[in-house]
């Protein structure tokens, strides 16, 4: 046997009604953040794939002449 047996690790203790509801709430809320991320992270590489491909289907912009600065007075 690897570990002997002592009081200590034969009984695990139990939570009480409070922390079970709390640890599930807690593990709940961050299925449902972590759901939400990858939704959004989705999104933006659907949303970023199409504007590079509207991109490249584009002419560039004509480049604006630089304007002159006026002369001081």
């Amino acid at each position: 046997m690897a570990s002997s047996i002592t009081k200590d690790n034969l009984f695990v203790p139990s939570q009480n009604k409070a922390e079970a509801k709390g640890d599930m709430t807690t593990r709940v809320a961050h299925s449902i953040l972590h759901a939400e991320v990858i939704a959004r992270e989705a999104k933006t590489a659907r949303l970023r794939a199409a504007r590079l491909a509207i991109e490249a289907t584009q002419e560039p912009a004509p480049a604006k002449p630089a304007r002159r600065k006026k002369p001081a007075a």
